[in-house]
């Protein structure tokens, strides 16, 4: 696979990870608040390191 490959798919993971945080975030946040609190601090984390895979592929392919 090449970089374009790894790019989009991370891209793809940090969008669809985003969406789905947000979207459970305030369903949850009317009945139970600690809960959404937590599941958005999960989601953070994922996009974070999501985001830090995707400037070591960058750095990794670079010629």
């Amino acid at each position: 696979m090449n970089k374009k490959a790894f790019t989009r798919i991370l891209l793809g993971l940090v969008i669809i990870t985003v969406i789905a945080t947000v979207i459970a975030y305030y369903w949850l946040k009317p009945d139970r608040p600690w809960m959404a609190f937590y599941v958005a601090c999960c989601g953070g984390v994922l996009v974070f390191n999501f985001l830090i895979s995707l400037f070591l592929v960058n750095k990794n392919f670079k010629k």
